[in-house]
Protein backbone atom coordinates (compact mmCIF):
# COMPACT_ATOMS: atom_id res chain seq x y z
CA UNK A 1 0.00 0.00 0.00
CA UNK A 2 1.00 3.90 -0.84
CA UNK A 3 0.18 7.01 -0.17
CA UNK A 4 0.58 9.62 -2.53
CA UNK A 5 -0.08 13.22 -2.84
CA UNK A 6 -0.86 15.60 -6.38
CA UNK A 7 1.16 18.62 -5.99
CA UNK A 8 1.10 19.75 -2.40
CA UNK A 9 0.62 23.61 -1.47
CA UNK A 10 2.08 23.38 1.93
CA UNK A 11 5.73 21.97 3.04
CA UNK A 12 4.67 21.10 6.99
CA UNK A 13 1.86 18.46 5.34
CA UNK A 14 4.21 17.13 3.08
CA UNK A 15 6.70 17.03 6.60
CA UNK A 16 3.85 15.24 8.39
CA UNK A 17 3.25 12.78 5.85
CA UNK A 18 6.30 11.61 5.27
CA UNK A 19 6.66 10.88 9.39
CA UNK A 20 3.01 9.27 8.80
CA UNK A 21 4.07 6.95 6.33
CA UNK A 22 7.65 6.14 7.84
CA UNK A 23 5.99 5.03 11.03
CA UNK A 24 3.12 3.00 9.27
CA UNK A 25 5.73 1.53 6.98
CA UNK A 26 4.13 2.85 3.77
CA UNK A 27 5.46 4.03 0.33
CA UNK A 28 4.91 7.78 -0.22
CA UNK A 29 4.94 9.44 -3.75
CA UNK A 30 5.15 13.41 -4.30
CA UNK A 31 3.86 14.22 -7.58
CA UNK A 32 5.14 17.83 -8.76
CA UNK A 33 5.27 20.33 -9.33
CA UNK A 34 4.71 21.31 -5.67
CA UNK A 35 4.07 25.05 -4.08
CA UNK A 36 7.59 24.92 -2.39
CA UNK A 37 11.24 24.40 -3.79
CA UNK A 38 11.42 20.43 -3.58
CA UNK A 39 14.84 19.20 -4.00
CA UNK A 40 16.36 16.22 -2.36
CA UNK A 41 17.95 18.57 0.43
CA UNK A 42 14.31 20.36 1.11
CA UNK A 43 12.82 16.62 0.81
CA UNK A 44 15.48 15.83 3.81
CA UNK A 45 14.31 18.48 5.81
CA UNK A 46 11.02 18.02 5.44
CA UNK A 47 11.37 14.17 7.05
CA UNK A 48 13.47 14.99 9.39
CA UNK A 49 14.89 12.45 11.92
CA UNK A 50 12.25 9.70 10.12
CA UNK A 51 14.36 9.74 6.75
CA UNK A 52 15.64 6.78 7.25
CA UNK A 53 12.55 4.79 7.71
CA UNK A 54 10.78 6.82 4.90
CA UNK A 55 10.49 5.50 1.34
CA UNK A 56 9.33 8.76 -0.38
CA UNK A 57 9.82 8.93 -4.37
CA UNK A 58 9.42 12.22 -6.20
CA UNK A 59 7.53 11.82 -9.43
CA UNK A 60 8.17 14.49 -12.16
CA UNK A 61 4.67 15.70 -12.76
CA UNK A 62 1.50 13.14 -13.44
CA UNK A 63 2.66 11.44 -16.18
CA UNK A 64 5.98 10.04 -14.58
CA UNK A 65 3.79 8.98 -11.67
CA UNK A 66 1.31 6.72 -13.38
CA UNK A 67 4.44 5.57 -15.26
CA UNK A 68 6.33 4.54 -12.31
CA UNK A 69 6.87 0.67 -11.67
CA UNK A 70 5.50 0.67 -7.84
CA UNK A 71 2.06 2.70 -9.11
CA UNK A 72 1.43 -0.29 -11.42
CA UNK A 73 0.74 -2.66 -8.51
CA UNK A 74 -2.90 -2.04 -7.72
CA UNK A 75 -5.59 0.39 -7.93
CA UNK A 76 -5.75 4.40 -7.94
CA UNK A 77 -7.89 5.37 -4.63
CA UNK A 78 -8.75 8.98 -4.71
CA UNK A 79 -9.81 11.11 -1.63
CA UNK A 80 -11.97 14.08 -2.30
CA UNK A 81 -14.80 15.74 -1.22
CA UNK A 82 -16.36 15.15 -4.06
CA UNK A 83 -15.97 11.30 -3.44
CA UNK A 84 -18.92 9.11 -4.46
CA UNK A 85 -18.72 6.37 -1.03
CA UNK A 86 -17.42 6.82 2.27
CA UNK A 87 -14.01 4.97 3.05
CA UNK A 88 -15.33 3.14 5.52
CA UNK A 89 -18.04 0.87 2.79
CA UNK A 90 -14.49 0.28 0.45
CA UNK A 91 -13.31 -2.34 0.23
CA UNK A 92 -9.23 -2.36 0.73
CA UNK A 93 -6.48 -4.26 -1.16
CA UNK A 94 -2.86 -4.68 -0.21
CA UNK A 95 -1.63 -2.86 -3.60
CA UNK A 96 -4.12 0.13 -3.39
CA UNK A 97 -2.63 3.65 -3.73
CA UNK A 98 -4.23 6.29 -2.06
CA UNK A 99 -4.11 9.58 -3.05
CA UNK A 100 -4.64 12.99 -1.99
CA UNK A 101 -5.63 16.23 -3.90
CA UNK A 102 -3.57 19.63 -3.87
CA UNK A 103 -4.58 21.53 -0.66
CA UNK A 104 -5.79 24.68 -2.27
CA UNK A 105 -7.42 23.01 -5.13
CA UNK A 106 -8.32 19.11 -4.69
CA UNK A 107 -7.25 17.47 -8.16
CA UNK A 108 -8.23 18.38 -11.13
CA UNK A 109 -10.46 16.39 -13.56
CA UNK A 110 -8.04 13.97 -15.04
CA UNK A 111 -6.48 12.76 -12.07
CA UNK A 112 -10.57 12.04 -10.87
CA UNK A 113 -11.15 10.28 -14.36
CA UNK A 114 -7.53 7.95 -13.82
CA UNK A 115 -8.93 6.79 -10.55
CA UNK A 116 -10.33 3.43 -9.67
CA UNK A 117 -12.46 4.74 -7.12
CA UNK A 118 -13.23 8.47 -5.51
CA UNK A 119 -13.83 8.44 -1.71
CA UNK A 120 -14.69 10.83 0.94
CA UNK A 121 -14.14 10.52 4.12
CA UNK A 122 -17.52 11.70 6.27
CA UNK A 123 -17.15 15.02 8.13
CA UNK A 124 -20.34 17.59 9.76
CA UNK A 125 -22.13 18.60 6.81
CA UNK A 126 -20.90 22.55 8.66
CA UNK A 127 -16.66 22.13 8.23
CA UNK A 128 -15.26 22.54 5.14
CA UNK A 129 -12.24 19.53 4.71
CA UNK A 130 -10.10 18.13 7.10
CA UNK A 131 -5.89 19.06 7.48
CA UNK A 132 -4.29 16.81 4.65
CA UNK A 133 -2.30 14.73 7.23
CA UNK A 134 -5.40 14.13 9.40
CA UNK A 135 -6.78 12.54 6.31
CA UNK A 136 -4.26 10.53 5.20
CA UNK A 137 -4.15 9.24 8.81
CA UNK A 138 -7.77 8.43 8.57
CA UNK A 139 -7.20 6.80 5.19
CA UNK A 140 -4.14 4.79 6.21
CA UNK A 141 -5.84 3.84 9.27
CA UNK A 142 -8.94 2.55 7.94
CA UNK A 143 -6.68 0.60 4.90
CA UNK A 144 -4.24 -0.81 6.72
CA UNK A 145 -7.16 -2.31 9.03
CA UNK A 146 -8.69 -3.76 6.62
CA UNK A 147 -5.77 -5.99 5.23
CA UNK A 148 -4.38 -6.55 9.04
CA UNK A 149 -1.79 -4.12 7.45
CA UNK A 150 -0.44 -2.35 10.37
CA UNK A 151 3.09 -2.97 11.73
CA UNK A 152 3.94 -5.40 14.38
CA UNK A 153 3.86 -3.95 17.64
CA UNK A 154 6.99 -4.34 19.50
CA UNK A 155 7.14 -6.45 22.32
Amino acid sequence: MRLALFQPDIPQNLGGTIRLAACLGLELDVIEPCAFPLGDRAMKRAALDYGPLAKAIRHDGWSAFMAHEGRKEGRLVLFTTHGSAPLHSFSFEAGDTLLFGQESAGAPEHVHSAAQARLLIPIRPDARSLNLVSACAIAAAEALRQINGFPSAPP
